[in-house]
């Protein structure tokens, strides 16, 4: 079957747990990721729902691995674009690797469908959105509002 794929790799100067934190907490997630409100229990098999700052619900999904600090894999599907939502569930995989004074922060999105529109549009969202979460690590501060 076809798939569509997008990878981002990031390097921030942080500790494992100190990521960890800022990618499963409210609190920091609402800071990096432009207000939107993250709703899971973080439990294998728990919901996991996106709430843009308006109310709307963004995403929702299931938390199909959770393995502090190494490992999230949700499944993932768009609710507000309908031709996104019709493409069905995507995979996000989060992976931390720490290096020496910082940490290797990969996310992947995959879907099973070629020439996917949700993938084009994670593609230009997740650098936008590590960029805060970077910089907020690494100064206090976001990037980009």
């Amino acid at each position: 079957m076809a798939r569509s794929s997008f990878a981002y790799v990031t390097y921030i100067r942080t500790t494992a747990a100190q990521l960890w934190e800022a990618l499963t907490t409210q609190e920091f997630i609402g800071k990096y990721w432009f207000g939107v409100t993250c709703e899971t229990d973080w439990t294998v098999g728990s919901s996991w729902r996106l709430k843009l700052s308006d109310g709307r619900i963004a995403d929702t999904g299931e938390v199909l691995e959770f393995e502090p600090p190494r490992r999230i894999v949700i499944k993932w599907q768009n609710e507000f674009r309908p031709e996104l939502k019709a493409e069905g569930y995507a995979l996000c995989t989060m992976e931390l690797e720490p290096l020496e004074d910082a940490v290797k922060l990969t996310i992947t999105h995959t879907i099973e469908r070629a020439d996917s529109k949700f993938i084009e549009a994670v593609s230009g969202g997740w650098p936008r959105i590590l960029s805060n979460l970077k910089s907020l690590l690494e100064t206090g501060r976001i990037a980009l509002s």
